[in-house]
């Protein structure tokens, strides 16, 4: 992908350059979005802005532009990049100051860069499922902000990754909290049951899509905690994300869920998120057959 927006403007990529002391690079002192791209078009677009407002807002980074204006850059981003199917990376940070930990006075003007990156749906992963290992959740308590702060992610990513595993489940004690990169739920007895919104996880904006699809079809759901032993003892377990979507979990250390076999809420769920980036996106020429 050529271009890049540095700043308001877009530019060939290989031109934007991170001073030294951008308070992003030396502390994580900013937040981020990942925003999914079919067709060309991007997808619940408006909830994604909504969440980088919020995140930004709860640091006390004041967006120099507004949702209209990052909305027009985006569209023109992909145009300029010829994307079809991928996503947008965006990311503001608090800008350029001398290096110290309280925020810097006088006229700092945050830093904001986005890009893009082609990316297919993992198709055979959503058909056949992933493994998962359960980890305890060492962040901090403000999770729902989308924090440039991932070491704690990292970490538990990568732990996944040595054990030949698509993602770490997290918990805190016997609470399970998300996975490092993604939300997580259950089913049990015909119920979906995933974590409250609240500071211990981030709100996921395929979360949002998946809980209205439930409302809209009758499938009962639950936002609440639950426990370690709840998620052994579930009928189906899936994870979301923007770049997942609805990604049935057949293994957690080790053990099989239900068999190995993809329960029947969660292929609805699929379906369901389908036919909700179609009615967003257009039709999608690789999709799930159900």
């Amino acid at each position: 992908m050529k271009f890049a927006i540095f700043n308001g403007e877009i530019i060939e990529r290989s031109e934007a350059k991170v001073d030294v002391e951008d308070r992003g690079y030396q502390f994580g002192d900013g937040v981020y979005e990942v925003i999914r791209v079919y067709n060309g078009k991007m997808f619940t677009l408006k909830e994604h802005l909504d969440r980088f407002v919020r995140s930004s807002d709860s640091i006390g980074i004041t967006l120099p532009y507004t949702s209209e204006h990052l909305t027009e850059m985006l569209g023109e981003l992909i145009i300029k990049n010829k994307l079809h199917v991928g996503i947008i990376y965006m990311q503001i940070t608090r800008g350029i100051a001398p290096r110290n930990h309280a925020f810097p006075t006088g006229n700092v003007v945050p830093n904001l860069v986005a890009y893009t990156k082609e990316l297919t749906r993992p198709l055979e992963s959503l058909k056949t499922g992933v493994k998962t290992i359960l980890t305890e959740d060492i962040r901090w308590l403000r999770c729902d902000i989308k924090s440039l702060n991932l070491l704690g992610n990292i970490l538990a990513k990568q732990k996944a990754s040595e054990a030949g595993c698509f993602e770490a489940i997290q918990h805190r004690g016997n609470e399970v909290t998300e996975g490092s990169s993604s939300n997580i739920y259950i089913v049990k007895n015909g119920v979906l049951i995933t974590h409250e919104s609240n500071h211990f996880i981030l709100k996921g904006i395929s979360k949002d899509v998946i809980l209205q699809a439930c409302s809209q079809n009758g499938i009962p759901h639950e936002e609440r905690t639950f426990s370690l032993e709840e998620l052994e003892q579930a009928d189906e377990v899936f994870l979301s994300s923007t770049t997942t979507e609805v990604m049935p979990i057949v293994e957690m250390d080790g053990n099989q869920v239900s068999g190995g076999a993809i329960g029947p809420i969660t292929k609805k769920l699929q379906e369901l998120f389908n036919q909700e980036i179609e009615k967003q996106c257009g039709k999608l020429a690789d999709k799930l057959i159900f």
